[in-house]
């Protein structure tokens, strides 16, 4: 849809005309959004998990990392999946990437070595970053001592069902992960980063 909308701002603001064309197109814009959380049933009341809870009272072990759930997909339609991830081991995935998922790293603890796409770059606490489906990426534990790293996949996928699933196989080498891990969006395409 293209629109020959012109906004001039002055000391006062939009200029009528700008406002006018602002008003007329508004219906038009708002029938070509996407309805955001169309189709899905949304919760009724909130949800809360406590301090080192797991949202299922189920935490588990994968990586040599303990996972607990802090929001399941099945909290919000799907839209995404929260994971408070301890990590005592300088271990992390290998190489990966997700072709329907995005995927949110918060560091509340400790330091970590990323690289997403070509760029290598290392995160202490307080820093985030954002990881856009298709995009290879892996990280490691860099810092002695115990870490904690905030996990969200947007949308939820099957990710939670994915950890809990695999955690539980007795070899936990990438080869052994790798089918189900792309029966799970996850495609296992290289080597886990080393902690140096």
């Amino acid at each position: 849809m293209k629109s020959n909308l012109r906004f001039t701002l002055g000391s006062t603001g939009m200029q009528r005309r700008s406002f006018l064309q602002l008003t007329l197109a508004a219906p038009a814009l708002a029938y070509s959004l996407p309805s955001i959380g169309a189709g899905t049933r949304l919760p009724k009341k909130s949800v809360l998990v406590r301090a080192g809870q797991d949202r299922t009272g189920q935490p588990f072990q994968f990586l040599e990392a303990t996972f607990t759930v802090k929001v399941s997909g099945k909290d919000n339609g799907g839209a995404c999946v929260i994971f408070d991830t301890v990590r005592p081991e300088k271990v992390g995935p290998p190489l990966h990437v997700h072709k329907q998922l995005d995927e949110w790293f918060y560091v509340l603890e400790g330091e970590f070595k990323f690289q997403a796409g070509e760029d290598t770059m290392r995160l202490r606490a307080g820093d985030s970053l954002f990881v856009p489906r298709e995009m290879a990426h892996a990280f490691v534990k860099t810092s002695e001592g115990v870490a904690r790293l905030i996990v969200m996949h947007q949308p939820a996928g099957t990710m939670e069902e994915y950890f809990r699933a695999v955690s539980k196989l007795p070899d936990q080498s990438p080869e052994a992960r790798k089918k189900m891990a792309a029966e799970h969006d996850t495609l296992l395409i290289g080597p886990p980063l080393k902690p140096d």
